[in-house]
């Protein structure tokens, strides 16, 4: 399994208690789909282990996991920070204008005015907004999403739609 075909489900905050359990930071929308998992792909220098869990209690978006390889504080120290992959097969197929930031990396942007801008290149997710990066004219432009300027997302295409706030090229171009 290699990381392209992941994932990040979340990442390993710090140890909990000497017995190895770790308190993992899940990122994403539904951590309560996560409360049986079995097992789960860690990233240590920058490759993907399988790690078998013998129990989790999730709260909230955060989980306390006790790896059943992992028995004692000094082993979980070496743990924290590490991501937590999944196969992306798991994920629930998305329809409509709602997708997974992993999914549409390299989809090209139309703006209803500029046309084509770019291609979508990374995200960026901060508390109160999601923003998608593309590069215009050599320059790195964040766009917000929100369903004011994502118009539609066309799969069969690998585009993105967007009608862009007035003036916000603008602000990233100088003008």
């Amino acid at each position: 399994m290699t990381i392209n075909e992941c994932f990040q489900l979340g990442y390993i905050i710090k140890t909990h208690g000497l017995n190895g359990e770790v308190d993992v930071f899940l990122d994403t929308d539904y951590p309560e789909n996560y409360m049986h998992l079995e097992s789960t792909f860690v990233e240590i220098k920058q490759k993907l282990v399988p790690f078998f869990i013998e129990y989790i209690k999730v709260r909230g978006n955060k989980a306390l996991i006790k790896f059943k390889e992992i028995d004692s504080v000094e082993n979980s120290k070496e743990l924290k920070g590490c991501t937590l992959h999944l196969p992306a097969t798991l994920l629930p197929p998305l329809k409509g204008n709602t997708f997974y930031f992993h999914e549409v990396i390299g989809y090209d942007v139309v703006d209803d005015i500029e046309g084509t801008l770019g291609q979508v290149v990374k995200f960026y997710n901060y508390p109160n907004q999601d923003l998608l990066v593309v590069v215009y004219r050599e320059k790195e432009v964040l766009i917000p999403l929100n369903d004011d300027i994502i118009i539609h997302v066309n799969r069969s295409k690998k585009q993105i739609e967007v009608a862009l706030p007035t003036g916000l090229l603008e602000i990233y171009l100088g003008n």
